[in-house]
C-alpha cells in the first residue's frame, strides 16, 4: 500500500521520486515504502547519516518544503544535501505523517529539477501524506513483543514473513539493519545505541546506505573492529 501510494504521488505531483520514512522517537528508523529503488536509496540516507527533511517535519510536526538544495541560503543537512544532490535531485518535501495524536513518519516528495510545490499539488500532496497513515496502521497491528533492538529503535522489528523475504522489500532492508545491529552488539559488546552508530558510521566513511552495510555485516563480507581505529572496518580473512 505504501508503495502504491508513493508511486501515485510521482504521477500526480510533478515530482521523480517518493518515499514513506518511519521517525519513531526523534530517529529515522528506515524507509517504509517507495517509488522506485532509487527514491527508497535517497530517502534512506536520512536513516544513515541521521539528518534530513523528514526528521524536521517529524519535530516539527509541518511541511519541510526545499525547493533547491543546491542553493546558497539552505544551509541544512549538509552531509545529506551533498548526497542527494550527487544523485542529481535538487527538490526535497517533506510532509509529515499522523497516526492518531503521534507524529510517526513523513511523506517525502523528491524533484530533479529546482521549484516549490505550489496550488493544488500542494495540497494534493498534504492530503496524500494523511492517507500515508493507514500501512502505518496496519504495520502497527502487525507489532511483535518488544526486544532490546525494539526498544532502541522505539518500533517492533518486522513480522517473519519480511524476515524470510516473503513480504515487502523495505520490510527485509529494516530486517537486516536490526540484525546486523544485534549482531555487532555481541561482536563488539556494546550496547545497541553504539551498535548502531558503528554501523552509520561505516556506511558514512564508504559512501553506502545502512542497509547495504548490515548486509555485509550479516554475509561476514565485513567485520568492524573492536577499537576506534578500526572503525572503517575491515574484511575477513
Amino acid at each position: 500500500m505504501a508503495d502504491a501510494l508513493c508511486a501515485t504521488c510521482v504521477r500526480l505531483f510533478e515530482v521523480d521520486g517518493a518515499a514513506v520514512s518511519v521517525v519513531l522517537n526523534g530517529t529515522s528508523s528506515g524507509t517504509f515504502g517507495s517509488s522506485s529503488e532509487t527514491s527508497r536509496r535517497l530517502d534512506e540516507y536520512q536513516f544513515t547519516f541521521g539528518e534530513g527533511p523528514c526528521l524536521d517535519a517529524v519535530a516539527a510536526q509541518e511541511a519541510v518544503l526545499v525547493p533547491d538544495l543546491d542553493s546558497p541560503q539552505e544551509q541544512r543537512w549538509p552531509v545529506f544535501a551533498n548526497a542527494v544532490l550527487e544523485d542529481g535531485i535538487r527538490g526535497v518535501f517533506s510532509l509529515p505523517i499522523t497516526v492518531g495524536s503521534e507524529c510517526v513518519g513523513a511523506l517525502d516528495l523528491f524533484r530533479a529539477g529546482p521549484g516549490p510545490l505550489q496550488g493544488d499539488i500542494l495540497a494534493g500532496a498534504m492530503i496524500a501524506a494523511e492517507f500515508a497513515s493507514a500501512p502505518f496502521l496496519d504495520f502497527m497491528a502487525e507489532a511483535r513483543n518488544e526486544t532490546e533492538l525494539d526498544e532502541f529503535y522505539g518500533m517492533s522489528v518486522p513480522s517473519e514473513a519480511d524476515a524470510d523475504g516473503d513480504g515487502d522489500g523495505d520490510g527485509v532492508d529494516r530486517f537486516e539493519v536490526y540484525q546486523a545491529t544485534g549482531m555487532l552488539i555481541s561482536m563488539l559488546d556494546v550496547h545497541a545505541a553504539e551498535a548502531l552508530v558503528r554501523l552509520r558510521a561505516h556506511a558514512m566513511a564508504t559512501g553506502q546506505t545502512a542497509s547495504q552495510v548490515a548486509r555485509a555485516i550479516i554475509e561476514r563480507r565485513l567485520v568492524l573492529d573492536r577499537d576506534d581505529k578500526g572503525e572503517a572496518g575491515r574484511s575477513p580473512r
